[in-house]
């Protein structure tokens, strides 16, 4: 290679260092700026607890009921 292209490659890997370092420098002030932002937006709402009908419940255990035998049958026939 020629020393001018060499030098010409250096110069475009400082570039390019250059841009990333300015792009890292800045990403702490943006950073920043949104840990502000978020700090400012509204409280968030409590979440309310799930309640299940007393009909849905015994629906879902009848079901894993069902899922237990199936399992225990299983086993038994091994």
């Amino acid at each position: 290679m020629a020393t001018d292209s060499i030098v010409a490659l250096i110069d475009a890997e400082i570039a390019t260092l250059t841009q990333v370092r300015a792009l890292l420098a800045n990403t702490g002030k943006v950073a920043l700026k949104l840990a502000k932002r978020e700090a400012k937006a509204a409280p968030a709402k409590p979440k309310q607890k799930r309640v299940l009908s007393p009909d849905a419940r015994k629906r879902i255990a009848d079901a894993q009921r069902k899922r237990w035998a199936a399992q225990k049958a299983k086993t038994k026939v091994k």
